[in-house]
């Protein structure tokens, strides 16, 4: 690299400064207080992990985003992680093993491999927040109700929450007798809203009319709430557990439009987001603006099988670094000057006045004044000890 390019970083790559710096971390303070408030214990996963507990359970295209490297120590394969859903289910279903429900909360880097759109950045500052150890929808709500109130503070004074449910999906296409292959094809169809091809795929692999009429269905099941009382005569004829995931998406609605009237909700049941893992009911917050969600999240009972433990679990993240530049800046906090040289009561005056939270610039040499550090005020020595007075403008 040339000398003159190496202040370049890689593509998708940031670093913040002050003051955007200043704003990150007092919504980091602010919002991991808030969790802390309603009983969610904070975890510090680590930044690496092997290979194969950082991806298990956690998709193909998690695997696509994760850096990989070698253990000099041992030869492994580790990751560096992308996303810290399923760290913190190894740590729950693991390290914990706590009986009962079990709330935990984190923040803290992660890195992609790719961005997720051509404006988006690699390096991610991820926040959120988990309930382990109840499969029932009220803990759905809590999350979403949290996440709301991230967003809240985050700034977001006008939410789209966009609400799904895994669970019909994978009701029918079990009922179809699809698997393997042929379920995967099914699930891209949906993704890309490829409807012909839908109709040819239905026609080929599916041969009960009732089965095919709702599985064309599910690809126009989209709109507001409308479109849950939509799909109650569409898919009349389903399976059992379609009919409770369109019980809990109405619970849900019913809580969301009493507690949260202003959040627009959207519901598409076709959305299949993180179908790998997920296995009831999903939700996306968008903001005006940005191009892709703000906040995911979603149920996901079975992933911390493989650590030993099936739990259920559901919860949120957002990308910290994105929602603060919704916020509004950080009040400029006041500086004290201390003049030069340090003297031990001058010492002392400082140490008190930090101490207390202020912020005081000690000169390092005597040409230096307020007014080159930032300084709106000063210590002077008055009669009493030292005292704080304002710089005067001239």
């Amino acid at each position: 690299m040339a000398t003159a390019d190496r202040w370049l970083l890689p593509d998708g790559i940031d670093e913040i400064l002050p003051p955007q710096a200043a704003k990150l971390e007092q919504l980091r303070r602010d919002l991991l207080d808030l969790y802390k408030s309603w009983g969610y214990e904070q975890v510090f996963p680590p930044l690496v992990e092997y290979i194969e507990s950082l991806l298990t359970g956690a998709g193909n295209d998690l695997a696509l985003q994760t850096f990989k490297l070698t253990d000099q120590l041992t030869g492994r394969l580790m990751g560096v992680r992308a996303d810290m859903t399923t760290q913190v289910a190894r740590i729950d279903a693991h390290t914990l093993q706590r009986e009962g429900v079990t709330r935990l909360c984190y923040a803290g880097h992660v890195l992609h491999a790719k961005p997720e759109s051509l404006t988006a950045s690699r390096s991610l500052i991820q926040i959120g927040a988990e309930i382990y150890g109840h499969g029932g929808i009220a803990s759905d709500i809590e999350v979403i109700g949290l996440m709301l109130e991230t967003l809240r503070r985050g700034g977001c004074t006008e939410v789209h929450l966009d609400l799904g449910h895994v669970a019909i999906y994978r009701a029918l296409a079990a009922e179809a007798g699809l698997s393997g292959d042929a379920e995967w094809q099914l699930f891209e169809i949906y993704q890309r809203k490829a409807v012909p091809e839908l109709e040819a795929f239905l026609q080929q692999r599916v041969a009960d009319a009732d089965l095919r009429s709702m599985l064309r269905a599910l690809a126009s099941l989209a709109g507001d709430r409308a479109t849950l009382a939509a799909a109650k005569t569409s898919l009349a004829k389903g399976p059992a557990a379609v009919q409770a995931a369109l019980e809990d998406l109405e619970q849900i609605a019913d809580q969301l439009e009493a507690s949260h009237p202003h959040v627009t909700l959207y519901f598409d049941l076709g959305e299949l987001r993180g179908y790998h893992y997920h296995t009831g009911p999903v939700f996306s917050a968008y903001v005006p603006g940005l191009g892709q969600a703000i906040a995911n999240g979603g149920r996901y009972d079975h992933i911390g099988e493989v650590f030993g433990r099936a739990r259920a679990a559901t919860g949120f993240s957002t990308d910290l670094a994105a929602l603060v530049r919704r916020v509004a800046p950080v009040a400029a906090a006041s500086r004290i000057f201390a003049p030069y040289p340090p003297t031990a009561d001058l010492l002392d005056a400082i140490q008190q006045r930090r101490a207390a939270g202020e912020i005081v610039i000690q000169a390092l040499d005597a040409a230096q004044t307020p007014q080159s550090l930032g300084c709106h005020q000063q210590l002077t020595r008055g009669q009493s000890g030292w005292v704080t007075e304002v710089v005067s403008d001239s």
